[in-house]
């Protein structure tokens, strides 16, 4: 399966995004924010593209309005919609699950839940719930203080990004996923870490906005990645001015990112 690969970009670059994503995934909280984002959606639409709404509880540290989401939902039907999950709660995001599992949303709108916790255990009975309740797809985040616990490491990015793979590889090992599952990894600590998925049938889609924060930094990513991660969130400067010098950085590190991990 070829793996789908979304970059989160400031508005500036919304259009050109159209020419290194494989999906557009869209941030709700910006559709009420900025005029021009929810026409890009809008037309996202109209033409067709695969869209993955999120529930922006990364940039804003709990999920959107749900009066909201639901709104957007019905105006966009995205392809998948990430339902709202709390930050490394397990119960609080399974019982959302729930919830959320039996509202109805458009025709051909697929429910994605993500699984959080401060466990191996947490992980594992949370990935098995959604299953039960009927979740087609689970998404894993990046940034789960577990991972850094699992696997020691003294770069804390490191730790982490390992830290996840180990968990997921785990849980394929048990049979807790399967080959047949779908996957969706949101963000990433460092960029080289999708290169150790390669060979795990159920990873189906990527997002991350790291090679354009990076670039927007003028920093280039190496043959081997990164070490360290700018904690800047893509909507935190959202209408800035970007030279024609941060653009090539970007596309740089778009490029190299999909050299890096073979994509």
């Amino acid at each position: 399966m070829k793996i789908k690969v979304s970059h989160e970009v400031p508005l500036q670059l919304l259009q050109d995004s159209k020419t290194f994503n494989d999906y557009d995934y869209c941030l709700p909280h910006l559709l009420d924010q900025y005029s021009d984002y929810e026409e890009y959606f809008r037309k996202a639409k109209r033409t067709g593209r695969y869209i993955i709404m999120d529930n922006s509880l990364h940039e804003l540290g709990e999920a959107y309005d749900t009066k909201r989401l639901l709104y957007w939902i019905e105006e966009l039907e995205p392809n998948e919609f990430i339902v709202p999950d709390v930050w490394e709660n397990a119960n609080a995001s399974v019982r959302n699950a729930k919830t959320w599992a039996s509202v109805e949303l458009p025709e051909g709108v697929t429910k994605v839940a993500v699984v959080q916790g401060k466990s191996y255990i947490d992980f594992a009975t949370g990935y098995q719930r959604y299953k039960w309740l009927g979740y087609e797809k689970i998404a894993f985040s990046y940034g789960a203080s577990w991972f850094q616990e699992t696997f020691q490491h003294p770069n804390p990015y490191v730790a982490k990004m390992m830290g996840r793979l180990k968990t997921i590889n785990n849980l394929y090992k048990n049979n807790i996923i399967s080959d047949f599952d779908r996957v969706h990894l949101l963000g990433c600590n460092l960029p080289q870490e999708f290169l150790y998925y390669k060979d795990f049938p159920f990873i189906e889609s990527i997002d991350t906005s790291n090679p354009v924060i990076h670039g927007l930094k003028g920093v280039r990513y190496s043959e081997g990645g990164l070490l360290y991660k700018d904690k800047e969130k893509i909507d935190e400067n959202f209408t800035q001015e970007i030279s024609k010098e941060q653009i090539n950085d970007i596309l740089y590190n778009v490029g190299m990112f999909r050299k890096i991990n073979n994509l």
